[in-house]
């Protein structure tokens, strides 16, 4: 199926003469079903950008983060991550609740390569995939309907120096953040969150 751009993207095209560019890089890049080559960028990342918007239109852009292999290539048009315990406002996940539209923009800084992509979202509170994702609230499971990769060329090379202690891992207490401590906070905490029994 083709792409279909917006009247918008096609007008800037059109001004900036980029149309042909564009339409052949929809015939050659992007492309509905998962190949191996983005299951394994996919499966060895530690992180992503998610991309969601609320039934208002009023968008919202969060980084996900674990071990690498926290998301799953379930099958070739369909992926899943695991939404551990944030901040308790659940503004992606209200999000995909209520619209299913995400975006992903997948990158790896060390080797400075990015991919999109793009579907329709669900939330799985009992998922049997949630049995490999300690401290996991729920399941994300996705519907792919495009990955396009992108140029990397503005991407800036990183190394990683240092995970994340607080991604949840099976056989040890992942640590409690200090702002859950705060005089703000400590009151308004989730009954069994393990911040409510910690010491300062």
């Amino acid at each position: 199926m083709p792409y279909e751009y917006s009247r918008a993207s096609r007008d800037l095209q059109n001004r900036f003469d980029t149309r042909r560019l564009a339409d052949r890089l929809a015939e050659v890049k992007v492309h509905h079903v998962l190949t191996p080559d983005d299951r394994e960028l996919i499966e060895r990342l530690d992180m992503f950008f998610l991309a969601t918007v609320d039934e208002r239109g009023q968008p919202t852009c969060s980084y996900k983060g674990g071990d690498p292999g926290f998301v799953t290539v379930l099958d070739d048009r369909t992926l899943a991550f695991p939404c551990y315990d944030g901040n308790g406002m659940f503004l992606s996940m209200g999000n995909v609740a209520t619209t299913r539209a995400v975006g992903f923009l997948f990158i790896d800084f060390e080797r400075q390569v990015r991919m999109r992509v793009e579907g329709r979202a669900r939330l799985d509170l009992g998922h049997p995939l949630l049995a490999r994702h300690p401290g996991a609230q729920l399941l994300v499971v996705v519907d792919v309907e495009r990955i396009y990769p992108n140029c990397g060329r503005y991407i800036h090379k990183l190394q990683l120096t240092e995970r994340s202690s607080f991604v949840p891992r099976a056989g040890r207490a992942t640590p409690i953040p200090g702002w859950k401590r705060a005089d703000w906070a400590v009151d308004v905490l989730p009954a069994d969150d393990p911040a409510r029994g910690a010491n300062p």
